[in-house]
């Protein structure tokens, strides 16, 4: 009886050791932020992960970014693009929510546009301009240079030309190199951010008003520099839930989006800007 009885007190114990993992780790009982402030969600690549790899947390699979889609639009999200989001002529409803993409993978093509299209989502697009051959990975870390993002397939500017053309995607700026703004001087800055704008607005004939810091790294003067080149928002990599649009237009908070969360991990970020107690 006795051992039976310490068998039952080890169970109960890892029980409640499990349970208060489970607690901290998804935050199930945190308040959600008021659904009146939008979600802004920070994406990479739409693909299935690849074992072995270092960047699977910049790939949510096909399977999850469809299941995402569906469950948004079951709970009555509206889709916004970024433009939509910040336009104060054009009111809009509770629970908004803007689908960034952030380099310009080439799976943003097969993979989410079709999804998109199916669901009737719309996104914001930050693409980078010589984004072919560029191992931006190494301009935040210089350790990053396993050359993975450079293997991985970029949009051609056909397939972006046909994403704009459909409603489905708005196009934002993401500088020409993907540089580490913290790392040049002003004029390089001023140089990556507004050749982005002219290139892109010249390639699509439509005005590009929004704007991403690489990484989410920039400096004090970076948002400066963005409303005078003529943006009109930007968007950070991270920080959650965005409660003041209009006080933070140029550095907007995104609650990013890992291929490495499950499902419930997802909706506790729609929830709270965050999977867990902490991040």
């Amino acid at each position: 009886m006795g051992t039976l009885l310490l068998i039952l007190y080890i169970l109960l114990a890892l029980f409640g050791l499990a349970a208060i993992w489970f607690s901290f780790r998804y935050a199930w009982w945190a308040k959600a932020v008021d659904y009146k402030h939008p979600r802004i969600l920070m994406y990479h690549m739409v693909s299935d992960p690849k074992p072995g790899t270092k960047f699977n947390g910049l790939r949510v699979s096909p399977a999850m970014f469809e299941k995402q889609l569906q469950w948004l639009k079951q709970n009555n999200w509206n889709f916004v693009t970024m433009n939509q989001l910040v336009d104060d002529r054009s009111p809009l409803p509770e629970k908004n929510v803007a689908l960034t993409f952030d380099d310009g993978y080439e799976d943003n093509y097969t993979q989410a546009f079709p999804l998109m299209k199916k669901y009737g989502a719309k996104g914001t697009l930050y693409l980078v301009i010589n984004r072919h051959n560029n191992d931006w990975s190494t301009k935040k870390k210089a350790h990053h240079n396993s050359g993975e993002l450079v293997r991985e397939p970029k949009l051609s500017d056909e397939q972006v030309n046909e994403m704009v053309a459909s409603g489905v995607f708005e196009i934002g700026g993401h500088t020409t190199n993907h540089i580490n703004l913290d790392t040049v001087d002003k004029p390089t800055k001023y140089a990556e951010m507004s050749q982005s704008k002219a290139m892109l607005e010249k390639q699509l004939n439509t005005p590009i008003n929004s704007f991403a810091y690489p990484f989410g790294i920039y400096s004090k003067e970076d948002p400066v520099i963005a409303k005078e080149l003529g943006y009109t928002n930007a968007v950070l990599a991270e920080g959650g839930i965005e409660t003041d649009v209009n006080k933070h237009r140029f550095e907007l908070r995104r609650v990013k989006i890992s291929g490495k969360d499950n499902f419930l991990a997802f909706k506790m970020r729609i929830k709270t800007g965050k999977r867990g107690w902490k991040k």
